[in-house]
């Protein structure tokens, strides 16, 4: 069977989301160009060879439309040759770009494949793509008369369900910052990041960490999204949903060098990883961000492992609810989950984070000496990604 390898990946900083943020300058599109010409140019790869770049992004419209990484490829002055796609699977898109590259190189369609993705949230905000109108039609409006809601609330709805304080939500949220601004001081991110030119300026760390982070500053901020029309229609909510334990509105771009174990040697190549196993499962779209819960348990059976068996956990921080649920029922060892961080400290650049998760992962296995790291990403509408990596 052939095996489908990671040579190498990288991100850019994270940029506060909004204007003003230190990427906002940066058009999207060479803010992913910036990424992929950094990946190639430091394995020394001819990007003539490459067979297909996939990438990830959620708000396709305006700046990000008309298949956004094409535009970067070209930008990144890559041949014409190469081709690129983009996809959409919500906040797992760069996630799935990483499978369907890696099962396009199991399945002989690829030799060599980029995955990658890119948001730029202080240029396309949340909901931008939508044009305000109605993005669910009549047959979904009959299947959930209720109506479907927005991610905040199905957070507030799992920390509900789940029994999670206010309290657990911020310390969580706190110690996502303690562990990224350690890992920042440490220098455990240089070998992920790429320095990106905005305004003249070099960025080359992340906007996002604030190691001043405290429960007490924590909880004395508002909660985020309710109303009094929510709260009739939810009494179960406790409203514990704030800026501080949801991950910050950002800016970024991450990608992957995915090929076969068999090309790699080939080009004198060292792989840096393995992919082992998939899976990708549909959840209850009220809820919407609990699927990473029954994705953990797919992949495993895939794997054929056990979580003992799993040095790293990478959980998506959408809500300091998603992780927190997620240890309730999976019963991890939580000094093994986003020991670097997560997406409340490191940023959720939607279309780019899968991607970003794999990149911060592989390193840690690396400095850690792990052999298996497993990566899980809730998405909107109810789905979640699930990937297992082996460091080789």
């Amino acid at each position: 069977m052939v095996s489908a390898v990671i040579v190498d990946a990288v991100r850019t900083p994270s940029g506060r989301g909004k204007p003003g943020g230190a990427l906002h300058p940066v058009h999207p599109t060479d803010l992913l160009a910036t990424t992929l010409a950094a990946l190639v140019g430091r394995s020394g790869l001819d990007p003539a060879l490459i067979d297909d770049v996939i990438g990830g992004c959620v708000s396709q419209a305006g700046q990000q439309t008309a298949n956004i990484t094409r535009s970067a490829v070209l930008g990144a002055s890559f041949p014409e040759t190469v081709p690129a796609v983009t996809i959409d699977r919500q906040c797992g898109s760069s996630q799935q770009a990483a499978a369907f590259a890696a099962q396009g190189v199991v399945a002989g369609a690829y030799d060599i494949a980029i995955a990658c993705g890119i948001e730029s949230m202080s240029r396309n905000p949340i909901g931008y793509s939508t044009l305000g109108e109605d993005v669910y039609g009549a047959a979904v409006a009959e299947r959930y008369p209720g109506g479907l809601v927005g991610q905040g609330i199905s957070a507030e709805l799992v920390a509900a369900k789940w029994g999670l304080s206010r309290a657990q939500l911020d310390e969580f949220s706190a110690t996502s910052h303690r562990r990224a601004a350690a890992a920042q001081a440490s220098g455990a991110f240089e070998n992920e990041l790429v320095a990106v030119h905005a305004d003249g300026v070099s960025v080359s760390t992340d906007q996002t960490i604030r190691p001043s982070t405290t429960t007490e500053t924590l909880a004395g901020l508002p909660a985020s999204f309710g109303t009094d029309e929510l709260a009739a229609r939810f009494p179960e909510i406790s409203w514990s949903i704030t800026p501080g334990n949801s991950s910050p509105l950002t800016d970024g771009a991450s990608a992957a060098l995915i090929m076969s174990e068999e090309r790699a040697g080939s080009l004198g190549l060292r792989p840096r990883a393995r992919f082992h196993s998939f899976a990708v499962t549909g959840s209850d779209p009220l809820l919407m961000l609990t699927g990473v819960i029954p994705a953990t348990q797919k992949v495993l059976d895939r794997a054929g492992l056990s979580l003992d068996d799993i040095d790293a956990f990478e959980v998506n921080e959408a809500f300091a609810p998603v992780p927190l649920a997620w240890l309730a029922e999976t019963g991890a060892d939580p000094e093994k989950l986003n020991s670097r961080g997560g997406a409340i400290a490191l940023g959720h650049p939607l279309g780019a984070s899968g991607t970003r998760l794999l990149a911060t992962m592989l390193n840690h296995l690396e400095a850690t000496g792990g052999r298996y790291g497993l990566q899980t990403m809730c998405e909107g509408g109810g789905m979640a990604n699930a990937t297992i990596i082996e460091r080789l």
